[in-house]
C-alpha cells in the first residue's frame, strides 16, 4: 500500500482578472531548488490563458505574474489550456491545448531559459471526427466500438463539422528509439505518436498513425474507476524500472462524473508494452476544495517533481484550485512491481 501525504493547496484564484475565477492543472518543472509552475488560469468570462508561478522547493510559492504568461494570439487560441512541459535535449517543451471556441488543437511551444518562450503553432490533426472515424473503421478492425461511441457524441454536441477531439497531449522527457513520442488522446484510450521532427506531423502522417491505432494504445480502460475513459496526466517520469506514467481516470455514475489519478509503469524502450498498473487510483477527491469547485468531483494530475526520492504530483483540484501530494518513488515503484499490479 502506497503511503500519499496530501499537501493541501498550492495556489487559489486571485482578484485579478485574468484569473478571478479558477486556476489549475499546471505543468511543473524543477531547475535546481526551483519548481517553474505554468498552470490554466481561468476567468469570470469564461476566457483561459497560462499563468506562472515559481516555488521554492516543492510547496513554497515565492514568485506570482500578476498577468498572463501566455495569452490569446492566434485566431485558434480563444482559450489557452492544460499545459504540461519536459526538459528534451537542451530544449523546453510546453505543450497546451488551444481551443478556438468550438474545437481543440494540440499546440506547442519551446524555450531556453523558461522566461521567453515561442510558439510553435497547431501539430494535431485538422481533420473531422467523422472522417477519422472512417478511417478507424477500415483500417483497425480491432477498435472497440466506445470509439464510435465517442464520434457521436462530439458531433452531436459540437456539429456534424466537428474536428477530432484530441487533448491530452505531452512528451516524453526523452526520446523514444531516436523519434519524439507525443502521448495523445483519443477517445477513450491514451496513444503515443513517433516522429522524427514537428515538421513531420502533416495531415498525411497522422492519418497512416489513424490506420494502426491500435498499435499505438498506451493505455485503455480496464478498472472500475476508469468506467467512462482515461486520459494522459503528467509527462512520464524515466525511472530505472521503466516509465512511470500518472494519468486521469474518469468514473461516469449516476450522480456525475468522478475524475481520478492512477498509475501505470511502461517498457522503457516500447512504452506500448504496459509492465504494470495500480488496480485501485492513486488518489481521488477526498477534501471538499477537491469535491466542490466549478466542476465538482475532479482531481486531474498534470506535473510532477522530484525531491530526493520524493514524488510530487501537481493537480488541478475541482477545476478551481491547485492542490499536491506526496509519495516515496520507491515505495510507488514496489508496490507497481508486486505481482497482483502485473498484467
Amino acid at each position: 500500500m502506497v503511503q500519499i501525504k496530501r499537501e493541501g493547496i498550492i495556489l487559489k484564484p486571485t482578484e485579478l482578472g485574468f484569473e478571478n475565477k479558477g486556476v489549475f492543472n499546471p505543468a511543473c518543472i524543477r531547475k535546481g531548488k526551483y519548481v517553474h509552475m505554468f498552470y490554466r488560469a481561468w476567468n469570470k468570462e469564461n476566457r483561459s490563458t497560462i499563468g506562472y508561478c515559481r516555488l521554492d522547493g516543492p510547496l513554497k510559492v515565492i514568485e506570482r505574474s500578476k498577468k498572463p504568461f501566455m495569452f490569446q494570439e492566434q485566431d485558434f487560441e480563444y482559450n489557452l489550456e492544460d499545459p504540461r512541459i519536459v526538459f528534451l535535449d537542451g530544449k523546453y517543451y510546453l505543450v497546451y491545448v488551444a481551443y478556438d471556441g468550438k474545437n481543440v488543437h494540440i499546440a506547442y511551444a519551446t524555450s531556453k531559459d523558461l522566461k521567453k518562450f515561442e510558439k510553435k503553432g497547431v501539430i494535431s490533426p485538422q481533420i473531422t471526427y467523422h472522417a477519422t472515424a472512417d478511417i478507424l473503421r477500415a483500417c483497425s478492425l480491432r477498435l472497440k466500438d466506445r470509439y464510435f461511441l465517442f464520434e457521436s457524441h462530439f458531433m452531436d454536441v459540437v456539429g456534424e463539422d466537428a474536428l477530432l477531439w484530441d487533448k491530452d497531449a505531452f512528451l516524453f522527457p526523452k526520446k523514444i528509439n531516436g523519434k519524439f513520442a507525443l502521448v495523445h488522446r483519443i477517445l477513450p484510450d491514451i496513444q503515443v505518436i513517433y516522429f522524427n521532427d514537428f515538421k513531420d506531423l502533416t495531415l498525411d502522417f497522422w492519418k497512416k498513425h489513424f490506420e494502426r491505432l491500435y498499435d499505438f494504445s498506451i493505455l485503455e480502460s480496464r478498472y472500475w474507476y476508469e468506467n467512462r475513459n482515461i486520459g494522459g496526466g503528467c509527462p512520464p517520469i524515466e525511472t530505472d524500472k521503466g516509465w512511470l506514467l500518472i494519468y486521469h481516470a474518469v468514473d461516469d455514475m449516476n450522480q456525475g462524473k468522478i475524475y481520478r489519478a492512477g498509475v501505470a509503469l511502461l517498457d522503457k524502450k516500447n512504452p506500448v508494452k504496459v509492465l504494470s498498473r495500480l488496480r485501485e487510483p492513486l488518489f481521488s477527491p477526498e477534501e471538499e476544495w477537491e469535491k466542490k469547485g466549478n466542476v465538482n468531483n475532479v482531481v486531474f494530475p498534470t506535473g510532477t517533481v522530484l525531491f530526493d526520492d520524493r514524488l510530487y504530483i501537481y493537480y488541478g483540484a475541482a477545476d478551481q484550485k491547485i492542490g499536491a501530494v506526496s509519495l516515496d518513488l520507491n515505495e510507488l515503484l514496489n508496490e507497481l512491481l508486486t505481482s497482483k499490479n502485473k498484467p
